[in-house]
């Protein structure tokens, strides 16, 4: 994602967001940039870039934030099954 401006890579993270309702987290990992960018891009740039998507991006996103104590908890089963064996 190197050589393209801010304003398209927003438009790209987000439209890549609507469609896997992936979290911020694991956008930045698929794109190759930190979490941090990716934040700022659809919680700032995306807001001025592009109102209409904007929205529709916060609406995941929020989902994504609603559900991310039943990720961790998931996440720290995991962890203490493959332990037991």
């Amino acid at each position: 994602m190197k050589r393209i401006s801010i304003e398209e890579r927003a438009v790209t993270l987000a439209h890549y967001i609507i469609d896997s309702k992936d979290t911020v987290r694991g956008t930045a990992k698929k794109f190759g940039i930190s979490k941090s960018t990716v934040h700022k891009d659809l919680s700032q740039r995306l807001e001025k870039i592009n109102p209409g998507l904007f929205l529709e991006v916060r609406e995941v996103l929020d989902e994504n934030k609603a559900e991310r104590h039943i990720r961790g908890g998931m996440a720290t089963k995991r962890k203490y099954e493959k332990m037991k064996i």
